[in-house]
C-alpha cells in the first residue's frame, strides 16, 4: 500500500459498523486520518446498499493512516479488541451479517504477524469468554464508502438514533479506558 504521508502506515480494521470504529479511532493521537469503507468481497466498486444486503462479501472497515512514532500498531490493535466483540461471527450487537465481521486486513507482513501474536496472546490470557473469530489476512483492495458515511458520528452524533444509542456509548467507553491516547479528535 502506498502511504499518502511519509512515515505514516496504513491499518485496516473491521469490527462491526464503520461509524463506531471511525468515531473511536479519530480521537487517537497519532491517527492522521480515518476513512470508512469496504474490503474483502468479490464485487467491484461496492456501495452501501449492496454491502448491507450481504451479497458482496465485503466487510465494513476503517482505513487508518497513523504515525507509528506517536501510536503503535500494537496499541491500535489493543483499542480494536477493546471496542468490539471478536468472538461473534458476523455480528456486533444487533448488527448481523458478514459485513459486520471482526477482521484485520494487514497492509504489511509485519502487521499480519503482529495481529497473529496479539490474537494468540489474548487467547492464552483468556480475555474473552469464547474463542476469537477475527479474520486475519493481507488486505485486498479497499473501497472508500460514500461521502455521507465519512466523519459520520461528528456530523450526526446528536441527532441520529444509532449514533445516540450505539456509537456514543462505545466512544464513552473508549474515552474512559484509553484517556492517555486521546488527541485533538
Amino acid at each position: 500500500m502506498t502511504n499518502a504521508v511519509a512515515g505514516h502506515e496504513v491499518a485496516i480494521l473491521g469490527g462491526g459498523c464503520f461509524w463506531c470504529l471511525e468515531a473511536v479511532f479519530q480521537q487517537i493521537d497519532g491517527v492522521a486520518s480515518v476513512v470508512s469503507g469496504y474490503i474483502g468481497g468479490h464485487t467491484e466498486a461496492p456501495d452501501y446498499h449492496s454491502v448491507c444486503e450481504g451479497t458482496t462479501g465485503h466487510a465494513e472497515v476503517v482505513e487508518l493512516r497513523f504515525d507509528p512514532a506517536r501510536v503503535s500498531y500494537a496499541t491500535l490493535l489493543e483499542v480494536f479488541f477493546a471496542i468490539h466483540d471478536p468472538t461473534t461471527p458476523n455480528r456486533q450487537g444487533n448488527d448481523v451479517g458478514s459485513q459486520y465481521r471482526s477482521a484485520i486486513f494487514a497492509t504489511t507482513q509485519a502487521q499480519l504477524d503482529e495481529a497473529r501474536v496479539c490474537v494468540a496472546r489474548l487467547t492464552a490470557e483468556g480475555i474473552f469468554p469464547a474463542p476469537i473469530v477475527t479474520e486475519l489476512q493481507m488486505a485486498p483492495r479497499f473501497w472508500p464508502a460514500e461521502d455521507y458515511h465519512q466523519d459520520y458520528f461528528r456530523q450526526n452524533g446528536e441527532r441520529q438514533p444509532y449514533c445516540l444509542f450505539v456509537v456514543a456509548p462505545k466512544v464513552a467507553k473508549f474515552r474512559a479506558r484509553f484517556a492517555a491516547l486521546l488527541g485533538q479528535g
